[in-house]
């Protein structure tokens, strides 16, 4: 079987190639992607070469695909899984193996298994591990989304509270608390809003999102309205922190000055982690969810709440299987809608650019569909390239009737009328 994929050689290093894939052994499985995610991780991935730790040293040598967060379908089935895997299955799969304790995950330390590619080998590792999950959702797109949904769902689980007297810790945000995202209107931050709101198990009581782009603000209380959230039991405030001379007091202002329970930094930037520290109520609890390039980075922190006011920080780096599980089982219901993170489609020649250029690409998500081939482009530039490009102009009726969101509709359109397609 021969696959196109993305292969990382070194530092920067991406190229699309084609090459056969070996058979498959007993306890691995064959199957074909349909969509993958871009992730700031492959960005930075493309940016370290080697010396990435989940990249391995000889990858000039034996390089890897590129891609963790895809979505695709079986099409053959090794002799060990033929009682648990079937064709035509539906799959996301969970990248943080952690087996036999390293750091190989798929996407970054594999020779025949990443998301940018048209076929792939799944190894035995990942079903050992329980990782191949299935997705029964209408869209692949979805599924793809379901690992960075993951993220935002292990950070609400990974939230803790102390109990006074004892030393015994409750996982989770307070219930019916205060909650502030900081900077939190980036795709991430547009899930953490999603999930606080809809998440059926428990929710906060007040929810505070800041940015300091209005444009970006208004967005996301377009898609996330003050109304639904009060249908929902939540009161949810949208600040833009630049127009406030005091940071600070507006937000504490927000909780009539008790301050926030539970506070999710979105970016990585000193002052707002900062800021993060200077809002915590009593035994408030700080995550820092967004991941720096920097090994050094270092932001100043209040001991003195630390000892008296028991406040406490954490972080996370992606979400475990259950974690995943959870956010497949959310989509599927209709509960959660990731869709707001996805704000650009392109084919699979476009993925190497795109991963190089990612930190200075604006909006989102960039959803690649492997089996086409066509530049990246903006939802927002559907209508525009439209002008000339009968299905741009379709797509973009497609995204306003779904209030300027990618869906199930414009993929199905997409994959049954794009032109481009990749031989097979």
């Amino acid at each position: 079987m021969k696959t196109r994929a993305i292969r990382l050689y070194g530092v920067n290093d991406l190229r699309l190639e084609e090459f056969e894939l070996p058979p498959i052994a007993e306890d691995e499985i064959l199957a074909r992607v349909t969509t993958n995610s871009i992730c700031m991780s492959d960005h930075k991935a493309a940016e370290q070469g080697a010396s990435h730790k989940r990249v391995p040293n000889d990858v000039a040598e034996h390089p890897i695909m590129l891609g963790h967060e895809f979505c695709g379908e079986i099409v053959e089935v090794g002799k060990k899984w033929q009682d648990k895997f079937n064709v035509g299955f539906r799959f996301s799969i969970q990248p943080a193996l952690n087996y036999n304790g390293t750091l190989d995950a798929p996407g970054y330390s594999f020779p025949y298994i990443g998301g940018d590619s048209t076929y792939v080998v799944i190894p035995h590792q990942v079903m050992e591990l329980d990782c191949l999950l299935p997705y029964d959702g209408d869209s692949f797109f979805l599924g793809s989304l379901a690992e960075p949904v993951s993220c935002v769902v292990g950070t609400y689980h990974a939230m803790y509270h102390t109990t006074n007297g004892s030393y015994e810790h409750k996982m989770g945000i307070v219930e019916g608390g205060n909650l502030a995202i900081l900077a939190g209107v980036g795709p991430m931050g547009l899930s953490a809003i999603d999930y606080a709101i809809h998440n059926p198990d428990r929710k906060p009581g007040r929810v505070v999102v800041t940015d300091i782009d209005d444009a970006r603000l208004n967005r996301a209380e377009q898609l996330y309205t003050l109304e639904d959230a009060k249908a929902n039991g939540v009161e949810l405030i949208y600040l833009n922190t630049k127009n406030t001379s005091d940071p600070v007091a507006a937000l504490m202002d927000c909780t009539g000055g008790k301050g926030f329970d539970d506070v999710l930094v979105m970016a990585p930037v000193r002052p707002v982690v900062e800021q993060a520290d200077a809002i915590l109520a009593k035994d408030g609890c700080l995550n820092f969810f967004a991941g720096p390039n920097k090994t050094d980075f270092s932001a100043t922190m209040n001991f003195y709440n630390v000892h008296y006011a028991s406040t406490h920080i954490v972080g996370t780096s992606g979400g475990n299987t259950d974690d995943m599980r959870e956010s497949l089982a959310l989509m599927e219901k209709g509960v959660i809608n990731p869709a707001a993170m996805v704000t650009h489609i392109g084919g699979l020649s476009a993925v190497p650019q795109a991963v190089i250029d990612l930190p200075n690409i604006p909006g989102g998500k960039k959803m690649m569909y492997t089996h086409l081939d066509f530049p990246l482009v903006a939802l927002a530039d559907l209508a525009e390239l439209g002008k000339e490009k009968p299905l741009y102009a379709e797509l973009a009726k497609l995204v306003e009737k779904h209030n300027g969101l990618w869906s199930s509709e414009a993929e199905a359109y997409l994959l049954a009328n794009c032109k481009n397609r990749i031989e097979e």
